[in-house]
């Protein structure tokens, strides 16, 4: 979903003297962000909330110019506030919300996303790093005041138990499309123009930050043109998290002569990032902190094979669908793809598991699922009881990770 509905923070917003206004479940997150997993999720669920008749408002500690007309500042709920209101806090970095929830009278529910440990930001970038330790911090004072803590992924549960979170339930993003957005012609047609010299198309879809660890697909495929593929070509998809690591990795891309042979590209429309699933021969991710995986479902739903190192919610997410590997030094990720790339009908096969992973993780309707137990812990909080729903977690189908 594009953007908020005709009045859906209007709704919020209504406080005309002798209008009785509904209670509603109102979205916290510390700015607002398009082209982010944290904050794609955040418009999804905000619009799916509007469509089911449920007022609802996304407030923000610090407006992006690019959605400011979405949101409202935090503060202002307080003049918003009604009685019945749930708030759900979307925890992915620290904010200054944090002990303004704790304050709050209304029942709090944690939609946590992971926060990425501050150790690898340490070398980059301290400022991030001490944010990243004051988040955890933050998480473990608040979690134990929440009525329920909902991770994406049985791994951010797991951090979500260990926070102080009484009840957990485990729900996958809600902003993933499947079936899966239609590439763009236009996009498709430029990379297969730009492909015909041949040469296999390594994807790699992830924000330029440390804990995705882009070097180790750098590395690797310097080793695989010096060996097996020596026209494999890379391309990553992602904006940078802050200014030193990306520095880095153009540098390290020169270092190692391959300027004519990585990519970097950010801000692309939905369609242009479909046709580069599409158009690649496989996505190699090599994430050491995930706990998710948007990318994995993105390549799983378009049929495209994937190398992925086990770390965090990797093979909860991924399952058999994709090449799980225990290590992932370049010489070893290298044969690994040129393994795949050399079997068809390997290829085949993991084309197929992917897109029946797809199905089996229910991110179809996760948006959906989110906004019915989002209500019944609303409801249950207006009747005074302090037990959370009766219901079991919900745990993507297939062979467990943990």
């Amino acid at each position: 979903m594009s953007g908020a509905p005709d009045g859906a923070v209007a709704d919020a917003e209504d406080g005309s003297e002798g209008v009785a206004r509904s209670p509603g479940i109102h979205l916290f997150v510390p700015m607002l962000h398009r082209r982010d997993a944290v904050g794609e999720h955040t418009r999804t669920l905000r619009d799916l909330l509007v469509a089911a008749g449920v007022p609802s408002a996304i407030y923000t500690e610090l407006p992006d110019p690019d959605t400011v007309d979405e949101t409202r500042p935090y503060r202002e709920y307080e003049q918003a506030a009604v009685p019945g209101d749930l708030l759900v806090y979307q925890v992915a970095t620290r904010s200054d919300m944090t002990r303004w929830l704790e304050g709050r009278p209304e029942p709090v529910v944690l939609n946590y996303h992971s926060i990425t440990p501050p150790s690898f930001f340490a070398p980059w970038n301290n400022g991030i790093a001490r944010i990243q330790e004051a988040a955890r911090i933050d998480l473990a004072s608040l979690a134990p005041r929440c009525v329920l803590g909902i991770g994406v992924s049985e791994f951010d549960a797991d951090e979500l138990r260990a926070a102080g979170c009484r009840s957990t339930l485990v729900l996958p993003v809600a902003n993933v499309r499947v079936p899966p957005v239609q590439p763009d012609p236009r996009a498709v047609s430029e990379l297969n123009r730009r492909g015909a010299a041949g040469g296999p198309r390594w994807l790699s879809v992830g924000r330029l930050a440390p804990n995705k660890a882009h070097q180790d697909t750098i590395a690797a495929l310097f080793v695989a043109r010096n060996t097996t593929s020596p026209d494999a070509r890379l391309t990553i998809v992602g904006g940078p998290t802050e200014p030193n690591y990306p520095a880095a990795l153009r540098r390290y891309v020169a270092d190692l002569g391959l300027t004519g042979a990585v990519e970097f590209t950010t801000r692309l429309s939905p369609g242009q990032l479909a046709a580069r699933y599409v158009t690649a021969d496989v996505l190699v991710m090599l994430s050491e902190h995930e706990g998710f995986g948007v990318p994995l479902i993105e390549a799983m739903s378009h049929g495209l094979p994937i190398v992925a190192y086990d770390a965090g919610a990797i093979a909860e997410v991924m399952g058999d669908a994709g090449i799980l590997l225990d290590r992932k030094s370049p010489g070893v990720v290298a044969r690994a793809v040129a393994s795949l790339l050399d079997d068809p009908a390997r290829r085949s096969a993991l084309a197929a598991a992917g897109r029946a992973r797809v199905a089996s993780l229910g991110v179809g309707h996760a948006g959906t699922d989110l906004v019915t137990r989002l209500q019944e812990v609303a409801a249950t909080a207006r009747t005074g009881s302090s037990a959370t729903p009766a219901a079991p977690p919900v745990r993507p189908a297939g062979p467990s990770s943990h």
